[in-house]
C-alpha cells in the first residue's frame, strides 16, 4: 500500500471527488416515501479573498450531521449557494473597473472549488445566486407580495390591500387606525375618516393613505450622508462623525427611502422564540433588539416663551416617577424643538443640531460619558401638579423610540443623574433612603415620597394606579412599545435587486408578474450620482422610460435574496412559482440551520418577517423558518490597524496616536511584517490611500494589533488551500473540528495539525 504522502492524499482525494460529482451520489429527490431532514449552511458572500479557515467550521460539522442523517435512512436535502449582491463586488468595480457581475461569478468559482477540494455532500444541482435574474426574478416577486399587504391587529395577520380598501369604503378606518401613531390624513390633521369621506378621496391621497398601511411602504427617513463622495452611507461605514472611506464628514439628510413594516411583526417575533431550538444567548439578543417594555403614554402640555401651548407625548416604562420629573429631554430632531424654542435660545439650538448632524445613530447610542445638550426656553407643564419644568434636547434621546422624548427622573435613572449634575438641574428624591445623592437608583421598591397620591406605595404598586388615573383624566393610557424599528430596505447601490415599482404622479405602483424579473441595466460608472440617489440614476433612459413614469433609483440590500433563499432550494429551478406548494410541504421547516451569531439580529429577524408574511398570505404551511439554529464559534486571528487622524488621509504610528485625534482602521495583514507596515504597499492597496502621509516612530510605522474574528472585512483571513495543499482535506476538517466545542470561540494556529496528519497517517497504514 501507499504511503499516505502528500501525493497519494491528492491522488485520493480527487478519485472519490470526481466520483462523488460523476454519479451525482449527493443529487437529493423530493421522495415523500422517505422521512426527511432538511440541512443548511449560512450561505456565503463570495468575496475576492476566497474562503479562509474560519468559514470550513460550520460547514463541516453540517456535512457532518448531513452524512450521519443520510446512513440513518433520511432523505437529506445539503444544499448550497452563494448570498452574490453586495458592496463589497460594486467598491471592487468603483476601484478596479471591473463589472460587479464579472467578480462575482469569478469569485463564485473560486468558492465552489475550494468548497470541492474539502469534500463536502452538497447537492449542487440545487445551487442559488441570489445576483441571477432567475432568483431575483422571485425575491422581486415576493417584495409585491409585501407591498400589497398590511397587517390587520384584529386577526393579527397579514391581508391583502385589497381587503383593506373594501373595510375603508365600508368603515372608514375607525377600527383599523394607522400603524403609525403620528399619521395623518394627506392635507388635514385627522387621524380617523369615514367610509363616505374614503370614497370622497382623490386616487392619489386614497394611495398616500395605503401607503401609510403597506408592510413595503415608502417614507422619509434620515440617513447618513456624505457630500464628499456624494453618497448615503449605512451606519457602519461612519466611524466617529466621517466617513469610512477618505474620512469625510458625514451629516443627516433626510431622503425618501423603502422600510419595511416589521413592527407590526414585534409581538409574533417574540412568540416565536418559544417555538424554536435556538440558543439562550441567541434569543436573549433578538428580544433585546425587539426590545418590548409595557409602560404608559402620557401627554404634557409645553409652553413657550409666548404662553402658547403645545402637546408633549412621552412613553415611559416607570410612570410611577412622574412625580420625580425634573426636566424633559427631546430628540434633536423631534418636531417641536423649532416650535418651541425661545429667541433667547434659538443661537444655542442651532449650534448643538449642527453638531448632532455629524453623529451617526450608533455614535449617539454608543456614547455613555459624553454628556452634551442644549435649553430650549420652553417648560413643560407636570399633568398632575402643575410644576414647570425645563425643556431640553440631548443627543442621547433617538427621535425614532418612543416618542422622541423622554421625561427625565434624576434620581432614579443614572443618564438622567449625570445630565442634571453636569447642567446643574435640580434634583427631587422621591424614592427616600434609596436615593443617596451622588447616583440614581433605578429601584422598583421603594415607598414613594414627595409624590402627591402615590405617597406610601411601593413602586412597583403604584405603576397600575398612577396609569388608572392618567385614563380617567383623558392624559395617558396604558401601552406596550418596541425598540425596534421598520427596516429600511432601500440602498443608494448598483449591485442589488431593482424595486419592481413603476412610479406614476410619484407614487409607486407593482409590475406585473409577467414583466418580472425587472433586471439591472449594465452600467459603467458605478459611483453615486452625487445628488443622493443610487448610481442606476446615471441612466436617465432606463429610469424615465415612458411619459411620467418612472423607475426607482435605489436597490434592495443584501438581506433581500437571503431572507428567502431556503424556500428556493426545495425547487430551484421553478420558472412558475418561487417554489412549488408539494416541495415545501415536503421539505417544511429547515431542521438544522449552523451559521455565525453575526447574523443574529438583521439576517434572521428579515428572514422569519419574510416566513411569516407568507404563511400570511397562504404560501407556506409553517411560519418560523429554522426548527434548530446551531451557532458555531469564531475562529479568531492576528488584526492590524492604522490609525488615521480624523479628518484627513494621514496615518500617525500607534505609539504616537495619543497625541492625536484618530480612527483605526483595519490592514491586510499580508502587508505588515510583524507590526511594521509596508508604506509602499499601503499606498497600492486602496486608491484612496495613493497619496496618504505617515508619521513615523524613527523610520517605521509600527501597528496596532488585536485578536479578532477572522474576517475579509478585517484582512486577518488565513486561506484553507494551504493547508490542504500540504495535509489534505480530511487533516483540515478533522483539526478544526478537533479544536473546541463547536460553539465556542478559538484561536487559530496550527502547532496541532501535525499531531491530526499523523494519526490519519497511523489509521491509514493498518489497511
Amino acid at each position: 500500500m501507499a504511503d499516505y504522502s502528500k501525493e497519494e492524499i491528492k491522488n485520493i482525494e480527487k478519485k472519490w471527488q470526481d466520483k462523488w460529482a460523476r454519479d451525482g451520489v449527493y443529487k437529493v429527490s423530493n421522495d415523500t416515501a422517505k422521512e426527511k431532514y432538511y440541512v443548511l449552511d449560512m450561505f456565503p458572500y463570495p468575496s475576492g479573498a476566497g474562503l479562509h479557515v474560519g468559514h470550513p467550521l460550520g460547514y463541516i460539522a453540517s456535512d457532518i450531521v448531513s452524512r450521519f442523517k443520510r446512513l440513518k435512512g433520511y432523505n437529506v436535502l445539503h444544499p448550497m449557494g452563494f448570498d452574490a449582491f453586495g458592496l463589497p463586488a460594486e467598491q471592487y468595480a468603483i476601484d478596479h473597473g471591473i463589472h460587479p457581475a464579472t467578480s462575482t461569478a469569478q469569485n463564485i468559482q473560486t468558492f465552489k472549488d475550494q468548497l470541492s477540494k474539502i469534500g463536502f455532500c452538497y447537492d449542487w444541482s440545487r445551487e442559488v445566486q441570489t445576483c441571477d435574474p432567475k432568483y431575483y426574478k422571485w425575491t422581486q416577486w415576493i417584495f409585491l407580495q409585501i407591498f400589497d399587504s398590511w397587517y390587520n391587529q384584529k386577526k393579527e395577520k397579514a391581508e391583502r390591500i385589497a381587503d383593506l380598501i373594501h373595510l375603508f369604503a365600508k368603515e372608514g378606518n375607525a377600527n383599523h387606525p394607522f400603524p403609525n401613531a403620528k399619521s395623518l390624513v394627506p392635507g388635514s390633521n385627522k387621524e380617523v375618516f369615514t367610509g363616505g369621506e374614503w370614497q370622497s378621496f382623490d386616487a392619489k391621497t386614497q394611495q398616500e393613505i395605503l401607503m401609510q398601511y403597506r408592510l413595503a411602504y415608502l417614507a422619509y427617513t434620515d440617513v447618513n450622508w456624505c457630500e464628499a463622495l456624494g453618497t448615503v452611507l449605512a451606519n457602519d461605514e461612519v466611524i466617529n462623525g466621517v466617513s469610512y472611506r477618505g474620512g469625510f464628514p458625514v451629516t443627516k439628510k433626510q431622503m425618501r427611502q423603502w422600510s419595511l413594516r416589521i413592527t407590526e411583526y414585534a409581538e409574533r417575533l417574540l412568540k416565536g422564540l418559544e417555538e424554536v431550538d435556538f440558543s439562550d444567548s441567541m434569543k436573549e439578543i433578538q428580544r433585546n433588539w425587539i426590545g418590548k417594555s409595557v409602560g404608559a403614554r402620557i401627554t404634557f402640555q409645553v409652553k413657550d416663551e409666548k404662553e402658547r401651548l403645545y402637546n408633549l407625548v412621552v412613553f415611559t416604562t416607570r410612570p410611577d416617577t412622574i412625580f420625580g420629573v425634573d426636566f424633559m429631554v427631546l430628540a434633536p430632531e423631534h418636531e417641536l424643538v423649532k416650535e418651541i424654542t425661545s429667541i433667547a435660545q434659538r443661537a444655542e439650538i442651532e449650534k448643538y443640531l449642527a453638531y448632532v448632524e455629524s453623529r451617526s445613530e450608533i455614535d449617539r447610542m454608543a456614547e455613555v460619558k459624553k454628556i452634551t445638550g442644549a435649553f430650549t426656553g420652553a417648560f413643560a407643564v407636570n399633568p398632575f401638579n402643575g410644576r414647570e419644568v425645563p425643556v431640553w434636547i440631548s443627543e442621547y434621546v433617538l427621535v425614532g423610540y418612543g416618542t422622541g422624548a423622554i421625561m427625565a427622573v434624576p434620581c432614579g435613572d443614572e443618564r438622567d443623574h449625570k445630565f442634571a449634575n453636569h447642567f446643574g438641574l435640580p434634583i427631587t428624591n422621591i424614592i427616600g433612603e434609596y436615593y443617596n445623592g451622588q447616583e440614581a437608583n433605578p429601584t422598583k421598591e421603594a415607598i414613594l415620597e414627595n409624590s402627591d397620591f402615590l405617597d406610601g406605595l411601593v413602586m412597583h404598586q403604584a405603576i397600575d394606579v398612577v396609569i388608572d388615573r392618567l385614563e380617567e383624566k383623558g392624559i395617558g393610557k396604558r401601552q406596550v412599545n418596541y425598540k425596534m424599528r421598520d427596516a429600511g430596505w432601500s440602498r443608494q447601490r448598483y449591485w442589488g435587486e431593482p424595486f419592481p415599482v413603476v412610479f406614476t404622479d410619484d407614487m409607486p405602483f407593482a409590475m406585473e408578474d409577467h414583466e418580472l424579473p425587472l433586471e439591472l441595466p449594465e452600467l459603467t460608472n458605478f459611483k453615486s450620482s452625487g445628488t443622493g440617489e443610487g448610481p442606476l440614476a446615471n441612466l436617465p433612459d432606463w429610469v424615465h422610460f415612458a411619459n411620467n413614469k418612472r423607475r426607482d433609483t435605489n436597490t434592495m440590500p443584501t438581506h433581500a435574496g437571503a431572507a428567502w433563499y431556503f424556500l428556493r432550494y426545495t425547487d430551484p429551478h421553478n420558472d412558475q412559482v418561487f417554489a412549488d406548494r408539494k416541495a415545501l410541504d415536503y421539505w417544511g421547516q429547515v431542521d438544522v440551520y449552523i451559521g455565525g451569531s453575526e447574523h443574529a439580529v438583521a439576517h434572521l429577524l428579515y428572514s422569519r418577517l419574510w416566513v411569516k408574511i407568507l404563511h400570511d398570505l397562504g404560501y407556506l404551511n409553517f411560519d418560523e423558518p429554522f426548527k434548530k439554529l446551531i451557532n458555531q464559534g469564531k475562529i479568531t486571528g492576528d488584526s492590524r490597524f492604522v490609525y488615521r487622524i480624523r479628518g484627513t488621509n494621514t496615518f500617525v504610528s500607534a505609539g504616537l496616536k495619543d497625541n492625536y485625534d484618530t480612527d483605526p482602521l483595519h490592514v491586510d495583514v499580508s502587508i505588515v511584517a510583524g507590526l511594521d507596515l509596508n508604506i509602499q504597499a499601503f499606498r497600492k492597496w486602496k486608491p484612496d490611500f495613493a497619496n496618504a502621509e505617515f508619521i513615523l516612530e524613527g523610520e517605521k510605522y509600527i501597528c496596532g494589533a488585536a485578536i479578532e474574528k477572522m474576517s475579509k472585512s478585517y484582512f486577518n483571513v488565513v486561506n484553507p488551500d494551504e493547508i490542504i495543499e500540504n495535509y489534505g482535506a480530511d487533516t483540515l476538517r478533522m483539526y478544526e473540528m478537533f479544536l473546541g466545542p463547536l460553539e465556542l470561540s478559538k484561536p487559530w494556529n496550527t502547532h496541532g495539525i501535525d499531531g491530526v496528519f499523523k494519526f490519519l497517517r497511523r489509521f491509514w497504514n493498518l489497511f
